[in-house]
């Protein structure tokens, strides 16, 4: 992990089962100030999304814009989204079970950002936005396109 503190934040954040608007405040100004450097930074916080369901709104504005800027502009090719990313962003945002209502608005902004897009992330950004607008009890145990 190259970002001690933030696995610390994530630890800290699971234990209590909250993401308080407060949280967010510090994982942005004071854990990621420079926003994500590296794919673990981007799973942890995946994976924190996934394991907490109590999470104030601006949660999930921050992890988008996070995990959008690094996909597209930090990860190289600047700008696109190759095959070999897309796999891997499909993995984490998909889980086990499929994304979150996050993962899917993830998914849809990434194609959205990106000049251009791997079709495996198209087409699973596509599945996971009318997946994540079904009400929960309506969703299939497993999410078919995850990885």
């Amino acid at each position: 992990m190259s970002n001690f503190s933030l696995q610390l934040f994530c630890n800290r954040i699971a234990t209590a089962g909250t993401i308080t608007r407060a949280d967010v405040r510090i994982l942005r100004e004071e854990r990621l100030e420079d926003g994500l450097e590296h794919r673990d930074e981007v799973d942890l916080l995946l994976a924190l999304d996934r394991a907490v369901t109590d999470k104030d709104e601006t949660f999930a504005d921050l992890l988008v814009a996070l995990v959008v800027d690094f996909a597209v502009w930090g990860e190289t090719p600047h700008g696109r989204i190759d095959g070999e990313t897309a796999s891997w962003l499909v993995a984490s945002i998909g889980g086990r079970t499929g994304p979150t209502p996050t993962g899917a608005r993830i998914a849809v902004d990434l194609v959205r950002e990106a000049e251009a897009s791997d079709d495996v992330l198209t087409g699973f950004a596509l599945e996971a936005n009318r997946w994540a607008r079904r009400p929960a009890a309506a969703r299939s145990r497993s999410f078919a396109l995850a990885a």
